[in-house]
């Protein structure tokens, strides 16, 4: 093949994947302006109109009894049962992706919720299959499944969230940097810190900060660079926290103390440490001190 003939192909195939693309763009469209229509007839309680949303030959299976008809007839008198039992019940449906198998078939990746008056909303994720009859995109089935609930602890920490950020406190001869950041679905707060002395990293270590539902309250464990590890429990006094916490040093010899965090403003904190003993031996407190917090710029 010529130069001349390549260059003909390489038109010819760009062309057609150019109509390709925006032919899927239109068919997209088409099944997610579907989605909307069979809502609001679903919400009208039109069982005729939600069954001409199917294909001549769909299965449908009823989520809650597990039972499957076929054909559009049978589709229709199953919503007519289903609306009769679920007066007032409305449904919400948002598409989250549309993939092509074929040019006449495609299938949709969505969620959907049916909310039902001094009921709990039921909510679930979904797949359904259409297929291009005469121009028109039709279900031709649905298969659903339960979202899972995702527990989080967010509730009891919310109060700790000015912490997340990054946090300093310096002077001549050291920086201590705290930097706090939820972890997924926001069930702990970890809090990674360091000291730095004339910039050599002297120490290190990281804090977990977490509900504990068996107590009922906050709770923490750290563990530093050195081989110490702790715990400790917080409550909130006033507009300050309270942290009794109990250690064990690298030696083996434990340590307890009462440390304070109050928080001025959304960027500066306080800190100290009270009721200090290790090792069976009572230490001064260490002086209330100013933590500031970090700024992007910084």
């Amino acid at each position: 093949m010529n130069h001349v003939g390549v260059a003909i192909m390489l038109v010819t195939w760009g062309t057609f994947c150019s109509n390709l693309l925006a032919d899927q763009a239109a068919d997209e469209a088409a099944i997610r302006q579907a989605v909307e229509q069979y809502v609001v007839a679903y919400n009208r309680s039109d069982a005729k109109a939600v069954a001409a949303m199917w294909s001549p030959e769909a299965v449908y299976t009823n989520r809650q009894t597990g039972q499957q008809v076929s054909g559009r007839q049978a589709i229709e008198q199953q919503f007519a049962a289903i609306f009769a039992a679920n007066k007032d019940s409305k449904l919400a449906a948002s598409t989250n992706s549309v993939e092509f198998i074929s040019p006449g078939v495609a299938v949709e990746f969505g969620t959907a919720t049916i909310v039902t008056p001094e009921q709990d909303s039921e909510e679930s994720g979904y797949t359904a299959v259409y297929v291009k009859r005469d121009g028109a995109w039709l279900l031709d089935g649905i298969t659903e499944e339960d979202i899972p609930v995702v527990q989080s602890n967010y509730e009891h920490l919310k109060d700790l969230e000015w912490m997340i950020g990054t946090w300093v406190d310096q002077d001549d001869q050291s920086t201590v940097e705290t930097t706090c950041e939820w972890t997924k679905n926001r069930n702990f707060i970890t809090r990674m810190f360091s000291v730095t002395v004339r910039d050599r990293i002297e120490a290190s270590g990281m804090q977990i900060v977490g509900w504990d539902p068996a107590t009922k309250q906050i709770r923490s464990w750290v563990f530093d660079s050195d081989g110490g590890f702790g715990e400790g429990t917080w409550s909130k006094k006033n507009q300050a926290w309270h942290i009794q916490a109990t250690g064990t040093t690298p030696d083996g010899s434990k340590s307890s103390s009462v440390n304070i965090i109050k928080p001025i403003d959304s960027d500066t904190f306080t800190w100290q440490s009270i009721h200090r003993i290790a090792a069976g031996a009572l230490l001064p407190n260490v002086a209330e001190f100013v933590v500031v917090r970090q700024t992007a710029s910084e």
